[in-house]
């Protein structure tokens, strides 16, 4: 698979933003329900909690961008702790686009982010 297929098989998108047909599987990947949002309006396929960060660590980020480096590095090393959700999260991808799914407010700092670049980095 060509690098440009696979970045567009890797999607990000707000939970209270409406689902498309394009998104393919959408996967919901925040610890915690999105507020104010139907299971039926939010569409999820499937819900990796595994692989969102840590209470500890989402409470320390506070998504504040001056810490958003840090976050990003002890983020990664969570990841790396579940292997397993990971790798069923990469055969997803083979199959069919995947939208990653989260609630922040911030679209250029938050864990899906993060989770899409380790995607695409570690094919």
């Amino acid at each position: 698979m060509s690098a440009k297929a696979f970045n567009e098989t890797v999607k990000l998108k707000r939970a209270y933003e409406r689902p498309t047909a394009d998104d393919g599987k959408r996967v919901l990947i925040d610890r915690l329900r999105p507020r104010g949002v139907k299971k039926t309006e939010a569409a999820i396929d499937h819900w990796m909690k595994e692989l969102a960060p840590s209470t500890e660590l989402r409470r320390w980020f506070g998504h504040d961008p001056r810490r958003w480096e840090e976050f990003r590095r002890r983020y990664a090393a969570e990841i790396r702790e579940h292997h397993d959700e990971l790798d069923r999260l990469r055969n997803m991808m083979r199959v069919s686009p995947v939208t990653l799914v989260y609630s922040a407010h911030d679209e250029a700092h938050n864990d899906a982010v993060v989770l899409r670049e380790i995607l695409l980095r570690h094919r």
